[in-house]
């Protein structure tokens, strides 16, 4: 066997955001040894990014509140084709995962009374998300690494997984390199967690860091795992518009939660004209109602700015279409005007919004104590991902388990905000301890050195190729994200997604020669030709499912069949890689829900 840098571990966890470091934290306490692999520095994972706060039924504004709550709306915001048992276990157990976080060390805003502080969020009946500020990610990221790095846990940073390793039918190992110096690395496990997050770079408009190349989904794939759910693509209603250096960089839902107003040229609170009738009950007539329920009034209806993502999106785009558009292309979030209501206004959005001043700030000049923010939709998070089972997190494949964005299951076809810090948590936690018992329970495979020579000889071909002739990885990926950015965004047509379809096939081909000039040592020209088959493959099942889906459905709107159908609303789509290594779709029928929940949805109605 070719002499790779090898590292052996019992539980290998691919990614160090939340849920990668929660399931290394759990697979390490049940006493195996754990490796991490992070394609970053450890604590740039894109959990910091998550702003908002988590989603627990803690109780502590609103004692209503409670598991049954919060899985009644997860469930609704997601068009019921969740996996019914993954939000039942989400929602019985992210308090607990976030009392366990709190005793860890991580610093929650506070009540008056000393418990944690919980605000409103789209989509969430009562005031859930327990916050730091708006830095609840990067603060759930401090905690986890301080509690894991006493556990022994080994992390190989700056370090990209590029294909699985198996033995028969189940995972044994990974294959990458380093990105320093591009050195192979050979990893041997007996279990595998994926924790490597969503696919926002196939999009030209993204909140994503450039990680976010749909890695594990497509490892996952390419080993013969099946992925699930993969059309619903959620746009986040709000990202920054101007100016354009930072383009669809994330401004939190916590501004809308706080009291922030979307308003369009002409000054119209422009969410008013489209309450859907699944939540007119739930929504406010009139600004006053929605600003006390900001308040934390809990006879008050929630304003219309905080339904779900994909409506709210939606709506926005259609006031830009139309016209009435900020001069930018976006539309305004205003959360100066609360002045009008709260003495010192300027100070209390400091306190409640600190990083969202300090980045209208330092990055556009703007004061949003002042003046209205310029927002449009930006690709957010993608509920698809790897099909998981809902108890162990193991996939299709033995030995394979995924956590976090990169599974599917949870959030059906839409994801309610802080869904996805709890989703971290709970999930992670038992994808490392389920990892953890598969890795005790079977030993370690056999490594086949046929697959190692064929991933290393295949990553290394860009540098063989002519440059003359070759084309640059960027123009490729800069292709690729115009395209699904036209064809396959946030309202989709069957025959601009077939074009996509043709394009992707095309830019396959331009991908197979693809050339790299320079060496394996500090070549970023490298890393992204390398990216550009993983981004290749989501880009595929994306499109795929979205023209098998023939409605619209949470984040999944068609042009060309814009109503719910309740036929479609009784499978989930999954893809897989056949064995003429094409891309296989099919409907994957709905478990059936057991009747004390079904019981929950009817009375939480």
């Amino acid at each position: 066997m070719p002499e790779y840098q090898t590292f052996e571990h019992d539980v290998l966890v691919i990614g160090a955001g939340g849920a990668g470091l929660r399931a290394a934290i759990e697979a390490s306490a049940a006493g195996v040894s754990v490796g991490v692999v992070c394609k970053s520095l450890l604590g740039k994972a894109h959990t910091v990014m998550a702003e908002g706060g988590v989603a627990a039924a803690l109780a502590n504004v609103d004692e209503r509140d409670n598991w049954k709550v919060h899985f009644a709306d997860t469930m609704r915001g997601g068009q019921y084709l969740n996996n019914w048992r993954m939000a039942e276990l989400h929602a019985k157990e992210a308090p607990d995962r976030v009392r366990e976080l709190e005793a860890w060390g991580a610093l929650f805003d506070r009540t008056k009374d000393g418990r944690i502080l919980q605000r409103n969020f789209g989509g969430h009946k009562y005031p859930r998300l327990a916050h730091v500020g708006d830095r609840t990610g990067l603060e759930m990221i401090r905690t986890l690494q301080d509690h894991g790095v006493h556990r022994g846990i080994d992390v190989h940073m700056e370090c990209t997984v590029i294909t699985l390793l198996k033995d028969g039918d189940r995972v044994v190992g990974a294959f990458g390199y380093d990105r320093e110096r591009g050195r192979f690395r050979l990893f041997k496990a007996k279990a595998v967690v994926l924790a490597t997050g969503g696919i926002g770079r196939a999009y030209k408009i993204t909140s994503n860091s450039w990680e976010y190349t749909g890695d594990g989904q497509a490892l996952a794939y390419h080993a013969g795992a099946e992925l699930m759910d993969m059309e619903f693509v959620q746009f986040h209603p709000t990202g920054m518009v101007w100016p354009p250096s930072v383009q669809g960089i994330l401004v939190t839902e916590g501004v809308r939660g706080e009291g922030g107003v979307l308003q369009n040229k002409e000054g119209k609170r422009f969410m008013f004209d489209d309450i859907p009738e699944l939540y007119k009950n739930q929504t406010a007539d009139n600004p006053e109602e929605g600003w006390r329920y900001c308040q934390g009034d809990k006879e008050a209806r929630r304003p219309p700015e905080l339904l779900t993502r994909d409506h709210v999106a939606r709506c926005i785009v259609r006031e830009i279409k139309a016209g009435r558009g900020s001069a930018h292309g976006g539309v305004f979030l205003d959360i100066s005007w609360i002045k009008e209501k709260i003495p010192k206004a300027a100070e209390h959005i400091k306190k409640k919004l600190p990083s969202m001043y300090h980045q209208f700030k330092q990055l556009a000049d703007i004061d949003i104590t002042q003046e209205p923010m310029e927002v449009g939709p930006t690709t957010h998070y993608i509920m698809g991902g790897v099909r998981v089972d809902g108890d162990t997190q193991m996939s299709t494949v033995p030995g394979l388990f995924a956590a976090g964005e990169v599974a599917a299951g949870l959030h059906g076809a839409n994801r309610l905000g802080g869904n996805s810090l709890s989703d971290l948590l709970v999930f992670g936690q038992r994808a490392g301890k389920f990892a953890a018992q598969f890795a005790k329970e079977h030993g370690a495979g056999q490594i086949n050195v046929a697959q190692l020579e064929q991933a290393a000889q295949h990553a290394l071909e860009p540098f063989g190729r002519n440059e003359t002739n070759g084309e640059g990885p960027y123009q490729i990926q800069h292709a690729l994200q115009e395209m699904m950015q036209d064809l396959v965004g946030i309202v989709r047509k069957e025959d601009e997604m077939l074009r996509a379809l043709e394009g992707l096939q095309k830019l396959r081909k331009r991908g197979g020669q693809v050339a790299v000039p320079g060496n394996r040592e500090y070549n970023p020209g490298w890393h992204t030709a390398l990216d550009l088959d993983n981004l290749l493959t989501v880009s595929e099942a994306i499109a795929r499912a979205a023209v098998e889906r023939k409605e619209s459905r949470g984040a999944h709107f068609r042009e060309d069949y814009p109503n719910k159908d309740a036929a479609a609303g009784k499978f989930n789509i999954v893809v897989r890689k056949g064995t003429d290594g094409s891309m296989q779709v099919r409907r994957q029928p709905l478990s059936e829900m057991p009747a004390e929940l079904k019981q929950v949805v009817e009375d939480m109605k």
